[in-house]
């Protein structure tokens, strides 16, 4: 019998969800028995609820296996669809954030995303992770090779090929129809390399923002999509913002942490951590263009590091672009000297962004331009890191997207936007008229025409 038919308390279940430390470096973590036990325990929560059936892919897996074994309940479906429902989790950690109600404070402790990840990174311990998994997680080797000039051309060239996406598809498993970035061999480090200013520059602290920030570029920024690194410090110097970059990067982390490599997610800590204090130490906030980046470093690495005090700090300072300039909004220190209305925008909201719980910022931002209009979208664009390029998985990204697609088709919006440029690739690529998206950074300094 499913234990929500039990007379358990739902007391606490409207608190605010508390988030436990993530406790990955413990033996009883990876232990087998222990965690296929609390598969089962949640699992059976999870059948017995149900109100997740339309986040993810993952619960459908696993109610579909529910309700076609022996005894309709959790403890005859066969040990093997465990882990096809850790694989459709691609950790958006929306139905711990909106749907489940026994999130903690709830004495039911559910935390269905950390324990997919749990079940990740066991995985990964045991068994390591497939040749296309390493290569497509790995984005600052690959960065760093595509990026040169010479060879982003060629890449760019092949990735466009019909041949080119069929060699692809058939070595590292990325499905031919899916959307993919380009190269730029000029980055947007180089782009912004006169615009940006020293760690000497002075802000105008106002509403708790220091007036000042470092900018972390993100993998996707750098590389795949440099016009919004552009766009951001061109707003933000327009606003009087001074920007700044640290001397060196690696990536947050997150794609290794859908694979359940946590110990290279640590790496990676290890070098942007202490870069990012000596900015936070000195007066510097901090912002990145992508939410799963801001994400990484405002909830996953302090609960992974709950007593590294570098980390909470650096946590403490990260902000969202669009949520810093609201915060600079509020205290009457942003500029509405727009010069282009937008018209209708269907705007996408990521799933990465609405978990960080700061609220639309990005859609109050916009919608300060005269004669704009922002359709708001909360619904997942079915891209969730590599999931959604990935053949495996495509069809089911697709069919996660179509709610989406759906409503931008029927909004008549000039412009499509997302914060996350892969998700608004994913939605535009299918799109009845695609090549409507554009990151909302980019709308903003469009409509300063700066």
């Amino acid at each position: 019998m499913s234990s929500t038919s039990d007379s358990g308390s739902r007391e606490g279940s409207l608190e605010a969800p508390t988030r436990h430390p993530l406790d990955w470096q413990s033996d009883d973590f990876y232990d087998p028995a222990s965690l296929e036990a609390e598969l089962e325990r949640v699992f059976d929560v999870c059948h017995g609820c149900r109100r997740c059936f339309n986040l993810c892919n993952a619960f459908p897996t696993l109610f579909d296996a529910v309700d076609e074994s022996d005894t309709g309940e959790v403890d005859s479906v066969p040990k093997s669809v465990f882990q096809q429902v850790v694989d459709e989790c691609y950790l958006c950690d929306m139905c711990y954030m909106s749907k489940c109600p026994y999130v903690p404070p709830h004495e039911w402790n559910i935390d269905f995303p950390h324990l997919m990840l749990r079940a990740k990174a066991k995985k990964f311990r045991e068994q390591g992770a497939s040749m296309p998994d390493r290569i497509l997680s790995d984005t600052d080797t690959v960065g760093s090779i595509a990026g040169i000039p010479v060879i982003a051309e060629a890449v760019n060239a092949v990735n466009r090929s019909a041949v080119g996406r069929a060699v692809l598809e058939a070595a590292l498993g990325v499905d031919k129809s899916a959307p993919i970035p380009e190269y730029h061999g000029r980055s947007g480090r180089r782009r912004v390399a006169a615009e940006v200013v020293g760690r000497e520059a002075q802000g105008e602290p106002v509403n708790g923002t220091q007036g000042k920030v470092v900018l972390y570029l993100t993998c996707y920024g750098n590389k795949n999509s440099p016009q919004i690194i552009e766009d951001l410090v061109a707003v933000y110097r327009h606003n009087g913002i001074p920007v700044a970059l640290i001397d060196k990067e690696k990536c947050c982390g997150m794609p290794k942490l859908e694979l359940g490599d946590l110990d290279s997610v640590a790496r990676a800590k290890d070098v942007n951590v202490p870069q990012l204090l000596a900015w936070v130490e000195n007066g510097w906030d901090i912002v990145a263009p992508v939410p799963s980046c801001a994400l990484m470093f405002r909830q996953e690495l302090p609960l992974m590091f709950p007593d590294e005090e570098a980390v909470q700090k650096v946590a403490g300072a990260f902000f969202d672009p669009f949520e810093y300039l609201y915060l600079r909004h509020k205290g009457e220190r942003f500029l509405t000297d727009f010069a282009q209305p937008l018209g209708d925008v269907a705007y996408q909201v990521p799933c990465h962004l609405r978990v960080q719980n700061i609220g639309l910022k990005t859609r109050d931002v916009l919608q300060l331009i005269p004669d704009t209009r922002v359709q708001v979208i909360e619904r997942c664009s079915g891209h969730d890191g590599t999931y959604g390029v990935k053949k495996r998985f495509r069809e089911a990204a697709v069919k996660i997207a179509r709610p989406v697609v759906r409503q931008v088709n029927d909004s008549g919006a000039a412009h499509l936007t997302s914060d996350c440029p892969m998700a608004g690739a994913q939605i535009d690529g299918l799109l009845e008229k695609s090549g409507v998206y554009s990151h909302p950074m980019s709308l903003l300094r469009y409509a300063y025409r700066i």
